[in-house]
């Protein structure tokens, strides 16, 4: 083979090198490109108050919620986000590439971008956005509320599938779901044993009201009960934890309960969840009443602890001046008086009741305003009734000729709500 020959072959090798090579770089660029997107860490999903606590300041994390609000300047657009975790939304602030017609007001999207300080007094952090992605459309127009519109509770109403987003309701929900923990933790925590009673039963309850039928579909034949004997929606679980006090010093259920009064008062809800308990071998009546007190300022302190922002709501826009009389109930130990006090304090009244205030005489809803007033504006337990305005199984204080029970009736606890012990 000729020198020339030779020559051309080595330059054909390096040619061939060199590409190969070439080629071998661009593999190796395109895996390790591939590689590091691979790894990229993916953005760490936070809820709304999450975002609002700092929780991953500085990462690169993901919010996903409806739109409260929409401001659109010639760079920036600004987003107020919310998903019902708490009452401050949280803001977007994103470039205005990222602006899309679909961005309105009620519409749900997905944030994607770094969680920094905020500049600004009013909020102590903001999602600096590089992802928005419009996860549910919304017509503002079609949308029943408004942005900046104050809505009465009586319009809202009529959007059931809607008004959870108002701030009213979102605050009322948040509410009582930390109230439903806190009576759970409170008997948890006090050996108490929880027990579900029925729903559907054929037990009634002294002084319960009236009772919801339960019937069966029309395809049964007529008159015929689907347990045999007529069965109604339960107006008390009392009955079936007073035979398992009989196994369980300490129990307690907290559901749903039924009333069938005729009546649009809020004393009278067709529909409410009632707290009732049992505890055996006790003492005194004071074993019942601190259970009480405890019950009502243990959950107090936990919403107020979990739900302060959405408490203020309520005391400044629905029960404004209610602040000051719940620091005093917290405060202030509950006050326990006798029926014969309660009657003594009536009767020496200058006010006039529209019902008899003698002894014997069962104590009504004037009657009762009347003594919390008269007490202080705390919680106030009355003790010792008539025998005869209570139920056969109330212990007899024998007391003759007073004739008396040991039984005792919360008297206008804060919430209203219904909460029933009884002594063996």
């Amino acid at each position: 083979m000729s020198f020339c020959a030779c020559r051309l072959s080595f330059l054909a090798s390096v040619t061939m090198f060199q590409a190969a090579a070439k080629t071998l770089s661009a593999s190796c660029q395109a895996v390790s490109f591939s590689i590091r997107h691979y790894c990229r860490k993916t953005p760490t999903k936070l809820r709304i108050s999450e975002a609002l606590s700092g929780a991953k300041l500085g990462e690169n994390v993901k919010v996903q919620g409806w739109i409260r609000s929409v401001r659109r300047q010639k760079s920036n657009l600004f987003l107020h986000v919310n998903d019902g975790s708490s009452l401050q939304s949280l803001q977007i602030v994103a470039g205005s590439q990222l602006s899309d017609p679909l961005l309105t007001f009620g519409s749900a999207v997905e944030v994607t971008g770094v969680l920094k300080e905020s500049p600004h007094q009013k909020q102590p952090f903001e999602l600096e956005a590089d992802q928005l992605h419009v996860a549910g459309e919304c017509n503002p127009m079609d949308f029943p509320f408004k942005i900046k519109e104050r809505h009465s509770l009586e319009y809202i109403r009529q959007f059931p599938h809607l008004r959870c987003r108002t701030n009213a309701f979102s605050s009322l929900l948040r509410i009582r779901s930390e109230a439903t923990t806190a009576i759970n933790s409170y008997f948890k925590e006090n050996g108490f044993v929880q027990i579900h009673t029925p729903v559907i039963t054929s037990n009634d309850c002294e002084g319960a009201g009236e009772l919801f039928q339960v019937e069966v579909s029309s395809e049964n034949e007529e008159g015929e009960n689907f347990f045999s004997v007529p069965a109604f929606l339960t107006v008390s679980g009392q009955l079936h934890l007073e035979v398992m006090s009989g196994a369980f010093t300490r129990v307690y259920t907290f559901g749903p309960t039924f009333r069938a009064e005729n009546s649009q008062s809020r004393r009278h809800l067709a529909e409410f969840y009632m707290v009732e308990a049992e505890v055996s071998f006790t003492q005194s009546l004071e074993d019942l009443t601190k259970v009480m007190e405890d019950l009502f300022k243990s959950a107090t302190e936990h919403v107020l602890a979990h739900c302060a922002e959405d408490v203020d709501l309520f005391h400044k826009h629905v029960t404004p001046g209610h602040r000051d009389t719940l620091d005093v109930m917290m405060k202030r130990r509950f006050l326990v008086i006798t029926y014969s006090e309660a009657i003594d304090i009536l009767s020496r009244s200058s006010q006039k009741f529209a019902f008899p205030t003698n002894w014997g005489c069962d104590l009504q809803t004037e009657h009762e305003k009347y003594l919390v007033k008269h007490c202080g504006n705390i919680p106030v337990f009355v003790t010792d009734y008539p025998y005869d305005l209570k139920p056969f199984y109330a212990r007899d204080n024998q007391d003759n000729p007073a004739h008396t029970v040991r039984h005792v009736y919360p008297v206008k606890m804060l919430s209203e709500s219904f909460c029933s012990l009884h002594i063996y």
